[in-house]
């Protein structure tokens, strides 16, 4: 392929991970959307070693925009939060180094990468929904339920990517050319 296919492709499927994003957290009624976010940190995570760089972040901006027009009430909020879960999610993977050179993941910094970057914007989203907005109560229980679904979510994504990631990568060594290169 050349490299205006490749880069087409890229964004293609870049804008499909979006868009699962979106259906994901349409499809849960709130607050369950809130906590139960491994189809985000999936998603947000295959973006992140797909389309380097800041694949995380077209990822969680296609989706933010996708819900700021079923939600129009809260669209600055959702693109706020969306495009920093998707910023800290590129940087995590980044930093954490989870893809090696030769393209497999590791699963266990996947998973921390993932984890930490759902934690982080799920605790400030809750914070800002509790003490600056007022919309919700502080209530210990909740924000400890909140950082507790944030670590689990993001580690089953983080996790259930890598695993995804590296599959693919099996399977497709040798038919086509990485797209992510």
């Amino acid at each position: 392929m050349e490299a205006k296919q490749l880069l087409l492709w890229r964004n293609l499927i870049t804008i499909l991970l979006g868009v699962a994003v979106f259906a994901a957290k349409t499809i849960l009624p709130t607050p369950i959307d809130k906590t139960l976010t491994v189809f985000q940190a999936f998603f947000l995570t295959i973006g992140a070693l797909f389309s380097k760089p800041y694949g995380a972040t077209k990822v969680a901006a296609v989706g933010a925009a996708l819900t700021a027009v079923t939600r129009p009430q809260l669209a600055p909020l959702t693109a706020i939060f969306a495009l920093l879960y998707g910023l800290l999610t590129d940087v995590l993977v980044n930093k954490l180094k989870v893809a090696s050179p030769d393209g497999r993941v590791e699963a266990g910094r996947a998973t921390a990468a993932a984890s930490v970057s759902t934690s982080i914007t799920g605790v400030l989203s809750y914070y800002f929904s509790v003490h600056v907005l007022g919309v919700l109560p502080r209530a210990p229980i909740l924000e400890i339920a909140v950082l507790t679904a944030g670590i689990i979510s993001g580690a089953l994504g983080g996790y259930l990517a890598s695993v995804v990631w590296n599959k693919a990568l099996k399977n497709f060594s040798g038919k086509v050319r990485c797209l992510s290169i």
